[in-house]
């Protein structure tokens, strides 16, 4: 199913960018919003030793902004939206100490992590309802990369994409949004095999402005 709405949004899209009949311009947007994590690290398994698990909840609000393309398919609003910089999802700290002396391995002192999304881009549809009101559905494409110390190991970055439901209003160039998102699951292995699993959300209120052509 997600890849059926990933290729219809990207086909309508590529078809109201090359039809210069439907093309209604560009904007920028300023939106804020907050951001949901919920994620586990599960430490590798050293010597026979039970692999511990470290859980967390972050919450993060933002504010930053967009540029998006945009054109008309029948009834539809189709187009495509870029933010050029990142969205902390959740940073944190902690301080290890080992306590068993059999341990192979000393992981004593603070390791510190931080996850953001990179330049999140999002394929989107609105379909007009009453008056100036529409309803949106979005595809979003995005990368999780990391930025961490930690004892003897590093994580690498992770492509996800997920689902934007939003509600919005037109008035003359102006667009007020307010929109939903839900991404895949995270799943990142770091270099000596421990592992984090998390889960985004996302809520958010756009401001937009329609430069046209």
């Amino acid at each position: 199913m997600k890849n059926y709405v990933k290729t219809l949004l990207g086909a309508l899209t590529i078809t109201a960018f090359t039809a210069s009949s439907a093309y209604s311009g560009m904007g920028v947007s300023l939106m804020m919003g907050q951001v949901e994590t919920d994620g586990t690290e599960t430490e590798r398994t050293v010597s026979g030793v039970t692999s511990e698990k470290n859980s967390a909840s972050k919450s993060e609000k933002y504010l930053g902004g967009s540029v998006f393309f945009e054109g008309e398919v029948g009834s539809f609003t189709l187009g495509l939206d870029v933010v050029p910089f990142k969205i902390k999802l959740g940073d944190g700290k902690r301080t290890d100490t080992t306590s068993d002396a059999n341990e192979s391995t000393q992981e004593d002192g603070t390791v510190k992590a931080e996850a953001n999304l990179d330049y999140l881009t999002t394929l989107y549809a609105h379909y007009p309802l009453t008056g100036d009101w529409y309803a949106g559905l979005g595809y979003h494409m995005t990368e999780v990369s990391t930025d961490e110390t930690l004892h003897t190991s590093s994580y690498g970055d992770e492509t996800i994409n997920g689902f934007q439901y939003s509600i919005g209003k037109n008035s003359g160039n102006l667009r007020y949004e307010l929109s939903y998102s839900d991404f895949d699951d995270i799943s990142l292995t770091s270099s000596n095999g421990d592992k984090i699993s998390a889960d985004a959300d996302n809520l958010m209120f756009k401001l937009s402005y329609l430069i046209g052509n």
